[in-house]
């Protein structure tokens, strides 16, 4: 038994603070410092067809995506794949990855992030960004600090196309 402990964390649904915007919701669960830094925990829901996240990657933590319902398309390193309910895709550090429900398909995402990274400012900076509260230069401003890097991929791009779908 470990000589550091820590108490449970439990997050109730109802009690999650909730970022919504026209195309879907993020519902943030656990951040790092209530997992003593072992991992950070939202919920993501997508509207048909709607993006999630554009190209990036982490530095310093895997990400785990698992899909609860519906189906996404998600970019991992130069592929797209697709992932429906019950899939699971892990995304291990320096992997650029992006994620968006397909065409014509609702999404639903549990994302968790080990070793966790304090992000909730993040996802809010995040959904001011896409409400047109901030300008996208501010994520740049800070993606060091929350170890998310923007990266380009033409693979992502083609594949979310409207020609693709």
């Amino acid at each position: 038994m470990s000589a550091f402990r820590h108490e449970p964390v439990l997050v109730r649904g109802a009690e999650a603070e909730t970022i919504g915007h026209a195309t879907g919701a993020a519902f943030l669960l656990t951040d790092s410092a209530s997992t003593a830094g072992a991992l950070s925990c939202h919920r993501v829901l997508l509207a048909a067809g709607a993006d999630g996240s554009a190209p990036h990657y982490h530095a310093r933590s895997s990400e785990l995506f698992y899909v609860v319902s519906g189906a996404v398309q998600l970019l991992n390193d130069d592929k797209v794949v697709e992932a429906g309910r019950g899939d699971l895709v892990v995304v291990p550090p320096f992997m650029p990855h992006a994620f968006a429900a397909v065409p014509g398909s609702e999404a639903e995402l549990l994302i968790t992030i080990t070793p966790g990274v304090d992000r909730f400012d993040y996802f809010r900076l995040l959904g001011r960004i896409v409400n047109g509260e901030a300008p996208y230069s501010d994520l740049l401003a800070v993606e060091d600090s929350f170890d998310s890097h923007s990266v380009q991929s033409e693979i992502w791009a083609a594949a979310r196309s409207p020609q693709a779908a």
